[in-house]
């Protein structure tokens, strides 16, 4: 019995998604929740648990393609297996021309279209077809696909197979262009300072990287967060000089006890949890015609991995106390790593923390992970010369604390009063507070 495997939901406002590695190919025998895939979401790849056991039929969609949710994607043969078809066996015709769906409040274009010559890439010619993915390829590059020669099944052109071309220096055959017409206005040139996408000048020497999925996906929500979010920024300064006395005390038993490092991440995610119970339309996302502020608090915390940036989401963050919010952050960080996330950690998001700190840096101008409409970082904690009161002077641990807020929604006044409540958590820990 045949079964399709449908492109799942990869949370809140996503409307599409895109295939990153097939980890089964047509021939394989899959156990149920049996990792099938790698999907690539906002920022990082999560692998998809086959929902039946079975043996994988036929791929209906090639790597690197990105279809809308509910799009059939593969097929199973969740009976005696019969129905199995030979590995090298192509994928359908129908599936490579699976529509790539605009996510909501996507600006019309990411970046200056190509010419019309590269731009049009046809979705077929003298038989063959091209997949979305290899004809924006083709388009971002001026390559006429035509001239790819293919290496996929049944000579398929594939991405790679574009990148190569590019690499060996080939380019398409610039586009006839008419005469214009006696005392017609020549044409304005383009500015070169608007093409977001403008052709890199490339040298002796320089060496070509292609760039991976991931990093795509992550460029894409960027410009598109940008384009669509009006950003504002600030920034307080915190005198933290009681919490690194209060780690300092209690980090050695409490990795012994705990089994997880005790770094500075929890103790920002409490007080960030507890701004945000303060000031509740920083825990919210813009919808268009309405704003949602959000009944949960579900953190998502900004980690370096070696494929990228990722967002892992601590759910119920407000339920947690610092033990929990540190196991919970140690688990998610690793898993990230290890690309072992799953969807469900990658969905839900209602506000984002980044420590940026942790990479030595001071002051940082984060961007929004849309559609939420906040994001804090917390920089390096440096000692210096500091003021107190009385006009004393006395060396105190500093950090800073830069928030980017979606102005749409929230003013200045209230990220002003979150940031700060934010400062005021975090001053009023002393040795002596607990940490339970």
């Amino acid at each position: 019995m045949a079964e399709q495997v449908l492109m799942p939901q990869l949370g809140e406002s996503v409307t599409e998604g895109t295939i990153g590695q097939w980890l089964k190919h047509p021939g394989d025998r899959v156990e149920k929740y049996e990792s099938l895939l790698e999907v690539l979401t906002d920022k990082v790849n999560a692998e998809v648990p086959s929902p039946a056991a079975g043996t994988v039929v036929k791929l209906l969609v090639e790597e690197g393609t990105t279809v809308p949710i509910g799009t059939p994607i593969c097929e199973l043969d969740t009976g005696s297996g019969e129905g199995a078809v030979a590995a090298d066996k192509p994928a359908a015709p129908a599936a490579e021309e699976a529509p790539t769906a605009a996510p909501a409040a996507a600006p019309t274009a990411v970046s200056t279209p190509a010419p019309a010559a590269a731009a049009a890439a046809p979705a077929s010619r003298d038989g063959v077809r091209y997949s979305p993915a290899v004809r924006r390829l083709a388009a971002e590059h001026h390559v006429d696909p035509a001239e790819v020669t293919g290496t996929g099944a049944g000579g398929r052109v594939t991405r790679d197979d574009v990148l190569k071309f590019v690499e060996a220096g080939a380019k398409a055959p610039a586009p006839a262009q008419a005469p214009a017409p006696a005392g017609a206005p020549a044409a304005p040139a383009p500015a070169a300072s608007v093409a977001v996408g403008a052709p890199a000048q490339i040298e002796d020497g320089d060496t070509l990287e292609p760039v991976s999925q991931v990093r795509r996906v992550i460029a894409e929500r960027m410009v598109r967060s940008k384009q669509t979010v009006p950003h504002a920024w600030l920034m307080v300064e915190a005198d933290v000089t009681g919490l690194v006395a209060l780690r300092a005390q209690h980090k050695d038993a409490f990795r012994a006890r705990e089994g997880v490092p005790l770094t500075y991440l929890p103790f920002m995610l409490r007080a960030v949890v507890r701004a945000l119970k303060a000031v509740p339309i920083m825990n919210a996302q813009w919808n268009g015609s309405e704003i949602v502020v959000k009944k949960r608090v579900n953190v998502g915390i900004a980690a370096a991995t070696e494929r990228g940036l990722v967002v892992p989401v601590i759910h119920d963050a407000d339920e947690k106390n610092v033990i929990g919010l540190a196991k919970a952050a140690q688990d998610l960080t690793q898993r990230a790593r290890n690309g072992r996330l799953k969807l469900e950690d990658l969905s839900g998001g209602t506000f984002t923390v980044d420590n940026t700190g942790a990479v030595g840096t001071v002051l940082t101008y984060p961007i929004i992970n849309a559609p939420e409409v906040g994001i804090v970082t917390m920089e390096s904690i440096v000692k210096r010369p500091v003021v107190m009161p009385g006009d004393a002077i006395a060396v105190r641990s500093m950090v800073n604390l830069c928030l980017s807020f979606d102005h749409r929604v929230v003013d200045g006044a209230e990220a002003a009063l979150f940031v700060n409540t934010v400062k005021k958590e975090l001053e009023a820990l002393t040795p002596s507070s607990s940490i339970d």
